[in-house]
């Protein structure tokens, strides 16, 4: 018998081990942890278990009490909640992607030079690019289309600029579209000179072209999710929210999420359009772990720069200018009753003074005081001081992108002149409003890194470093907000603060691994941050090379 204890107590060690093994699926430990919890606080370790985080804490105290398949020495490295972009165009960047790529360029030459490249590499169909912005050239001009009639007298073109309110197209297109000189529509520009198209299409006159475009099939849908969600892992964004979808994207996007394909968690805003309406009325919130769909998005205006954004008062460097709103006020009120009357999140693009004007006080007589709609003004670019009110007394979520102020600052006073631009970008008097603030990039019309979103918001400097006070500082906000701003705040604004947007007992776990720490570092250091590992579920999904 007494040879037989050792054997014994082997074995009964092994079953102990045995029972550990399944404690947990992953333990992250010697990390400095933001948690973004309700304190803020900042712990050492956690534990994941089936996708969800179960414990947070010490490094000796979880290594101890849990046994995981897998270990993550993080090395002291700042672990944060998994990045959140309150508002972007995924799918829209994604198919992007496969088009020519104007961003940074600087001429129309420029321009035409790479068009022209790129269709000899791509020669069927029409030539599709995007990104353009005259602001960056010498002669900060809108282009002509002469150019391009030359040298594609056939085939169609169609270049948007990085905003996405305006574009250029050729003569081919032009003719595909129908688009006669002098001919108008409402909410857009045809732009017409001594009688003939210059090929300059404005915000509504866009989609005349769009529309004949050849939708892309099923696999090109694929193939550009699935394209974006691989460069949102490699800057460290889990979940965006797409701004202004067809619902018939829904099933396409829920099928590869079903079968593991596309990982990254989508808040899906359905476009301003009747089927889209109906579609939701009739089938309620669509909601997954990877994927809601429980809003709309409309559009006021267009952009300041392409002078689409509707304002008060006249243009400073356009006489007699004003912008446009792109629908009428009566059917914004009759959307915003709709929407609310079958509880609904609705969320407006509005950019101008004028544009945010009309938004607000809509809102307002719809949600009649404080109320938990969580309605939202996307960009909230240039608010008038006296609507600025609206945001607190309504609880209407100005919905902003920090990179906008440091992309637009060289030219938007030119456009606003020196008292407007002084509510414009006004970050930190949004923020105080409601007393939380989501932050987005809307990329692809910015760059897609939210640790540039962090840097603009508390830096006020564009990526060059300038201007070394930061543009329009008293508006910076601080690191602690600009993160709850990019992973909890971007969360709540989406209904979904309970289930991420911060690392704690019960939620996803998804989370970003940087190679430095951005609430300490040297702010001029911030764009240089890494991204070394990304997880969704507690799954590794991007890792530095």
């Amino acid at each position: 018998m007494k040879k037989l204890w050792p054997l014994l107590l082997i074995f009964i060690v092994a079953c102990k081990q045995k029972q550990r093994e399944y404690n947990a699926d992953l333990l992250v430990k010697n990390a400095l942890v933001y948690t973004v919890d309700s304190n803020f606080t900042i712990a050492q370790a956690f534990v994941v278990s089936a996708g969800k985080i179960v414990a947070v804490g010490d490094t000796d105290s979880l290594d101890k009490k849990y046994l995981a398949r897998e270990v993550v020495d993080a090395g002291g490295h700042a672990v944060y909640p998994g990045f959140i972009d309150a508002h972007s165009h995924f799918y829209d960047y994604g198919t992007g992607l496969q088009q020519a790529d104007l961003t940074n360029t600087h001429s129309w030459q420029e321009i035409v030079d790479t068009v022209n490249s790129y269709a000899r590499r791509n020669t069927d169909g029409w030539v599709v690019g995007n990104g353009w912005d005259q602001n960056l050239w010498k002669n900060k001009q809108f282009p002509t289309k002469g150019k391009l009639d030359s040298l594609f007298p056939v085939r169609p073109v169609l270049l948007e600029r990085v905003d996405g309110h305006a574009a250029i197209a050729n003569q081919a297109a032009l003719n595909i579209a129908g688009v006669k000189p002098g001919q108008t529509i409402s909410g857009g520009v045809i732009e017409t000179v001594k009688g003939k198209l210059t090929g300059m299409l404005v915000d509504n006159a866009v989609g005349i072209v769009t529309r004949k475009i050849p939708p892309p099939d099923g696999d090109g849908i694929q193939a550009a999710l699935l394209a974006a969600q691989k460069n949102c892992f490699a800057d460290g964004l889990t979940t965006v929210a797409d701004c202004g979808q067809p619902y018939t994207i829904i099933s396409t996007i829920d099928g590869l999420q079903h079968k593991g394909e596309l990982k990254i968690r989508l808040f899906v805003m359905l476009s301003d359009r009747p089927e889209n309406y109906d579609y939701l009325f009739k089938h309620g919130i669509f909601k997954t772990p990877g994927l809601d769909v429980r809003g709309f998005k409309m559009f006021a205006d267009g952009a300041l720069g392409s002078r689409g954004a509707c304002l008060l008062q006249p243009y400073a460097d356009q006489k007699n200018w004003r912008g446009f709103l792109l629908s009428s006020q009566q059917h914004f009120q009759e959307i915003a009753q709709k929407v609310y009357e079958k509880g609904f999140q609705l969320s407006t693009h509005a950019i101008g003074d004028s544009a945010n004007r009309v938004i607000l006080k809509i809102y307002a007589s719809v949600l009649k005081g404080k109320n938990d709609r969580r309605w939202r003004i996307e960009h909230a670019q240039i608010v008038s001081p006296e609507d600025m009110k609206y945001f607190g007394d309504y609880n209407i979520i100005p919905s902003v992108q920090p990179t906008h102020a440091t992309s637009d600052m060289y030219w938007a006073i030119k456009r606003l002149g020196p008292e407007r631009i002084k509510t414009a970008y006004a970050y930190k008097q949004l923020l105080d409003q409601n007393g939380w603030l989501p932050l987005g990039t809307d990329f692809p019309v910015e760059n897609i890194n939210p640790i540039y979103t962090f840097y603009a918001a508390v830096e006020r400097r564009d990526l060059k470093g300038f201007p070394s006070t930061g543009f329009q500082p008293e508006n910076a906000i601080t690191r602690m907000e600009a993160l709850k701003g990019m992973t909890i705040w971007a969360a709540k604004a989406q209904f979904e603060e309970k289930e991420k947007g911060s690392i704690e007992p019960g939620k996803y776990a998804d989370f970003v691994i940087l190679d430095n720490d951005i609430m300490k570092m040297n702010g001029a250091d911030l764009p240089k941050v890494k991204v070394l590992k990304t997880y969704v579920n507690g799954e590794k999904v991007y890792e530095k090379k």
